[in-house]
């Protein structure tokens, strides 16, 4: 087991990792009514995909002596309706100043689609994922 999602009433859940024991707390959106105090579970979803991209990133090029420390992802989330659901995940990455190598900023864009939760998500939410050199 890797987790365990309680329902703790209006709207929220705790979510426990129970290996390091985190705990994260979810909530509604104000337009699905709840209040919007903590993330909804569909922005966990958009924001798990820019995290597994920079994860990814981070583990390929740490023995190539090239540091991505610092790298940052803004995420938007646009859901659609009927059914509600995330139609668009759009991901701004701004990448620290380096000399990429043309090898390197290819490889990253690889793996921008190519990481497990890219892969894992179905193929009608559109990710549209952007570079910041």
């Amino acid at each position: 087991m890797t987790a365990t999602v309680t329902y703790d009433g209006n709207l929220r859940c705790t979510l426990t990792h129970l290996l390091s024991n985190t705990q994260i707390n979810t909530d509604a959106p104000p337009d699905n009514h709840g209040k919007g105090e903590a993330f909804s579970p569909t922005d966990l979803c958009a924001v798990s995909l820019a995290s597994c991209m920079l994860t990814i990133m981070g583990m390929r090029v740490r023995n190539r002596g090239v540091s991505i420390d610092g790298a940052r992802a803004e995420v938007t989330k646009v859901m659609a309706a009927h059914p509600r659901r995330i139609a668009r995940i759009e991901i701004r990455i701004h990448m620290p100043p380096n000399n990429y190598s043309d090898e390197d900023k290819a490889l990253f864009e690889h793996i921008a689609h190519t990481c497990p939760v890219a892969l894992s998500l179905h193929p009608d939410i559109v990710q549209h994922v952007e570079f910041v050199w």
